[in-house]
């Protein structure tokens, strides 16, 4: 021993997610570093008169969980609006709106998020004119659980130019088009909806700063310590930075820059690979780039290889044409960037891998690491690929209907001979992926817990299919090591080893001694990021 330690967790159950030392009793951190992974009694020799030393009683202690899809501004922002997430018919929709319109006379435009695509208790699709009857004077904006759909009354279409006669967006794609030949009110994807969202006045410096503090401090509780955002540029990256800077930002952010089909080719020198240079802290960095392939399968805006049940013929359209993608996926990989590309389904899928091949093809092979993001359904001829190209599986455990029943619309998206390669965590892992998990927050719970829960308990769809279950040491593995690795991070956090960062966390239980039924009651007693304790159960 050097010098007495800053903190000491012992007598704990330490799962390190180290194959060459898996388990051990105490754990002691000096400044932001880990300096002793051992047994108890040798632990006692790095106490001293200032260390802090936390009695684990037996609980698991793991690496800081690591969430490989996140939207860390989107979902601070959104804390603000409407909660739309527990809203299961017509009149809870009219409950939660009438009351956040009392409850905020200033606000221009009225946003709600969380909105599940069927109410049980509506018998047709939810249209403007439902929306008017909850608000008629405000724009009243209401964002489905994941963000591919929105749904908005009538004077929100006309001042964003939607209704004929005041702009030129109707009948353009993603607008639904009723039997009277006028604007539903119901607008799939970004860009059928961006001028709506333009409507929305963004929160001021100061009232994004507390909903960040408030989104980091959920986050604490939860133990997850890294994110992967999904979502980016230089200005969101800067702002985190400026959060570091004041000693506020609790955890390690990821940040992509994002790319549309607009984006010139030449943006990816002059402004994506920059960000890289810019931001390399230890709390924030940059070097990716993020795509989008595809929607939802839910607004039948995923691409497909087979069509839809009950649209055989419709595919989806893919956002990049092949080309186009080769090219931009081409350039990217030359610069030394990593790409994410959010492909849902096994047609996005397979061209998101074969944009990856031509980048390889062109510039040669190397450890680029490359991720297609959601992977909600694959071909099987597809599965093998992601080990041959180095390609990193990402996924999001809580977006799987775990069960064959339930008001979930996903399983009728797909045909009942397809269920079995949905969400096919298994056949990735065997396959030879690396397979990490993250949340897709605020599409879903940002709770590791619950995702690993979902990962074990998950049931077949019918008799005789595979459920895709994964191992307990599997799933910590995939919110920790191997989501470190997906980030090229993998020396640096994801496990609990000597010379690695202090990300760790102190669960209520000894997880590998309960129930996989229970683990869902499982919950976080202590999360530390850096070194420094930034939640404690009280």
């Amino acid at each position: 021993m050097d010098k007495p330690v800053d903190l000491l967790i012992t007598n704990a159950a330490v799962y390190t997610v180290d194959e060459a030392n898996p388990h051990a009793e105490a754990v002691a951190v000096s400044g932001n570093t880990i300096v002793f992974v051992g047994s108890a009694a040798a632990a006692a020799g790095w106490c001293g008169p200032q260390t802090r030393v936390i009695d684990g009683r037996g609980r698991t202690l793991l690496p800081g969980f690591i969430d490989s899809h996140f939207h860390l501004m989107h979902g601070a922002e959104w804390l603000a609006d409407i909660s739309l997430h527990d809203v299961a018919s017509l009149a809870d929709l009219r409950t939660a709106v009438t009351h956040y319109a009392k409850t905020h006379p200033d606000l221009a435009v009225l946003r709600g998020i969380g909105l599940s695509y069927g109410l049980p208790t509506l018998d047709e699709p939810l249209t403007r004119h439902h929306l008017d009857a909850l608000e008629s004077e405000r724009p009243l904006i209401l964002v489905a659980y994941d963000m591919h759909t929105v749904w908005v009354n009538t004077v929100a279409l006309e001042r964003a130019g939607i209704l004929p006669g005041s702009g030129s967006l109707s009948g353009r794609d993603g607008v639904i088009m009723g039997a009277d030949g006028l604007p539903t009110g119901e607008l799939r994807e970004s860009p059928a909806y961006a001028s709506v969202f333009d409507l929305i006045p963004p929160p001021d410096a100061p009232r994004l700063r507390e909903l960040m503090t408030e989104a980091q401090a959920s986050l604490a509780s939860l133990g997850v310590t890294s994110v992967h955002n999904m979502n980016g540029n230089p200005a969101d990256a800067a702002f985190y930075a400026a959060l570091e800077d004041l000693g506020e930002l609790t955890v390690r952010v990821y940040v992509p820059y994002s790319v549309t089909p607009e984006t010139p080719l030449a943006a990816l020198a002059s402004e994506a690979l920059p960000m890289r240079a810019w931001f390399k802290t230890q709390m924030v960095r940059a070097g990716a780039v993020k795509f989008f392939m595809d929607g939802v399968f839910e607004s039948y805006t995923a691409v497909t290889l087979d069509g839809y049940p009950d649209r055989p013929n419709h595919l989806g359209e893919p956002l990049f044409d092949a080309a186009h993608f080769a090219r931009m996926v081409t350039e990217a990989d030359r610069l030394g960037l990593q790409i994410f590309v959010h492909a849902c389904g096994d047609g996005a899928v397979r061209r998101a891998l074969d944009g990856f091949a031509a980048a390889q093809q062109h510039n040669g092979k190397r450890d680029s690491r490359h991720r297609v993001e959601h992977i909600e359904l694959i071909h099987p001829d597809d599965a093998p690929r992601f080990a041959q190209l180095g390609v990193v599986a990402s996924m999001q455990p809580l977006h799987t209907p775990l069960q064959a029943d339930g008001p979930d619309v996903w399983r009728h998206r797909v045909r009942v001979a397809d269920w079995n390669r949905a969400f096919a965590w298994r056949l990735l892992r065997d396959a030879g992926a690396t397979l990490v998990f993250g949340s897709d927050w605020p599409v879903a719970s940002p709770d590791p817990l619950l995702g690993i829960a979902a990962t074990l308990n998950r049931q077949p769809w019918k008799p005789g299919y595979p459920s895709h279950k994964q191992t307990l040491a599997e799933a910590i593995a995939s919110y920790t090591h191997q989501a470190a690795y997906a980030e090229f991070q993998e020396n640096k956090k994801g496990q609990i080893k000597v010379g690695l960062w202090a990300d760790l966390v102190l669960l209520t239980d000894d997880i590998f001694a309960v129930p996989p039924a229970n683990i869902v009651d499982v919950r976080v007693d202590m999360t530390v990021v850096n070194g420094r304790v930034v939640y404690e159960k009280a």
